[in-house]
């Protein structure tokens, strides 16, 4: 039995079962999705339908990212926000052009079940952004934060490597998890197409959104396996801008 933890997927369907196949993963395996399943590329509706099927055969856990967030109460109220719509809205409801309501509903309820976080027996946090309180994630009080978060990323990017966990000057917020995995800010950004380790803290958003791949990461070992470069899996897309 295997932990495994995937990136963002945008939309990206076919990158999903290169993944799964690459990293050899058995109906015994956990897989723990970091969010943002939906907008980007053009089968974001084809991509919560897989997942739907994915957890009758695998125990999975799926974390909200703000893109599901989004999503979610397009489903719900049928209006989109602006900065949604501009940021791989457009492209999502294309896709369920021709879905039923009933369908619509369907991914609606599986939105709702999702979580904002994750902590597993081996006191592993799996969130999709982060979170501000200094007492941990269960304190947090302006809970958007577990799906917009950046500042728990930057601190970990910009606190020397070589500080002991025993230091004053350590980052309280690390503190309480052997372990941390975010996705939401793409390690491409930082030059880098593979996943991102900084203090405690691992980054498995490797911009599949745009120009990079999809990551799955064994969470034990820590090897990883990609997909191909998403943008080759859709030639005539632009994914998101």
């Amino acid at each position: 039995m295997k932990t495994f933890v995937i990136g963002d997927i945008h939309g990206g369907l076919k990158a999903l079962p290169q993944v799964l196949k690459k990293a050899k993963i058995t109906i015994e395996d956990t897989l723990i999705f970091l969010g943002d399943y939906v907008d980007g590329w053009s089968e974001s509706a084809q991509v919560i339908d897989f997942l739907i099927e994915l957890n009758k055969k695998h125990e999975c856990i799926f974390i909200k990212g703000n893109h599901d967030l989004w999503c979610e109460d397009w489903l719900r109220t049928g209006k989109g926000e602006v900065i949604w719509l501009a940021h791989g809205g457009e492209e999502t409801q294309k896709s369920y052009e021709s879905y039923s309501e009933e369908q619509k509903q369907k991914h609606l309820a599986f939105f709702q079940q999702m979580k904002p976080y994750y902590i597993d027996n081996k006191n592993r946090l799996f969130i999709h952004a982060g979170f501000t309180s200094m007492h941990g994630v269960e304190k947090e009080t302006f809970k958007l934060n577990y799906h917009f978060d950046r500042t728990l990323w930057e601190t970990a990017l910009a606190t020397d490597k070589n500080l002991s966990k025993k230091s004053e000057l350590y980052p309280e917020r690390f503190t309480h998890y052997s372990e941390i995995y975010i996705g939401h800010t793409p390690t491409i950004r930082y030059n880098s197409s593979n996943p991102i380790n900084a203090l405690n803290l691992w980054n498995i958003d490797t911009g599949a959104a745009f120009t990079g791949c999809l990551t799955i990461m064994d969470v034990d070992s820590k090897e990883f396996w990609q997909s191909n470069p998403i943008k080759t899996l859709y030639p005539n897309e632009k994914g998101r801008n």
